[in-house]
């Protein structure tokens, strides 16, 4: 992102409805995925069949928006056809760009579809312009997603150093784990959101309310 830019706003899409409502009220973009394990946001009731991301691709195209498609988990043992699946439907039905962390899919997509625009997803953790640029050096990777932990001093030093385009969050939940790095779902429910998109599983949280405050519990551990 150049200084003299405006920036983007690029909205999360967990549905069509959610899709044509940020559409309709000013995302330049919605970022969104398939409703399986590729996706890092794969939450239970929420998220696209084929069907629906055809009909959220031509809604949000025939109005100048772009749509970004998120396959930002890593491929597993025995398989990673699956995510090199995704990755060629992406391409396949004409989204603006796919978000990738996985660097053995970020070199399949630079190979196998070198007219797609790759995006480094948060959960490929590039905490500094040295990451940033490895990755459009070797992959050709059009914008990086930085981190939420990392501070405003430390965003506009990758800025300075990098001719990546950048992209930071500007609201949403605020985690204290370095995206991609993180082991606290994985270790405490054996579910990873790095392997099958399920960052604190929905039916391992419990929320207990006592006078004056309230915890959170995921699978019976304090976490807040």
């Amino acid at each position: 992102m150049s200084r003299t830019q405006v920036p983007e706003l690029i909205c999360p899409a967990g549905s069509l409805p959610a899709l044509k409502a940020a559409v309709d009220h000013g995302a330049d973009a919605v970022y969104l995925g398939y409703r399986d394990d590729t996706n890092a946001r794969n939450f239970a009731g929420l998220n696209f069949d084929r069907k629906a991301m055809l009909e959220g691709l031509r809604y949000a195209q025939s109005r100048q928006r772009k749509v970004l498609m998120a396959i930002n988990t890593f491929a597993q043992p025995g398989r990673v056809a699956d995510w090199q699946r995704a990755v060629d439907g992406a391409a396949d039905i004409g989204v603006d760009a796919v978000i990738l962390a996985d660097i053995g899919l970020l070199d399949y997509a630079s190979r196998r579809h070198p007219e797609l625009r790759l995006h480094l997803s948060v959960q490929g953790s590039a905490t500094s312009y040295e990451a940033v640029n490895f990755a459009h050096r070797e992959f050709g990777v059009r914008r990086a997603v930085l981190p939420r932990v990392l501070t405003l001093a430390q965003v506009e030093t990758v800025i300075r150093h990098t001719a990546v385009d950048i992209e930071v969050f500007g609201f949403g939940s605020l985690c204290v784990m370095n995206e991609g790095r993180c082991w606290l779902s994985s270790y405490a429910t054996g579910e990873s959101p790095n392997t099958v998109g399920a960052c604190s599983p929905a039916k391992y949280v419990k929320w207990e309310k006592s006078p004056g405050e309230m915890s959170t519990r995921l699978n019976g551990i304090l976490i807040d």
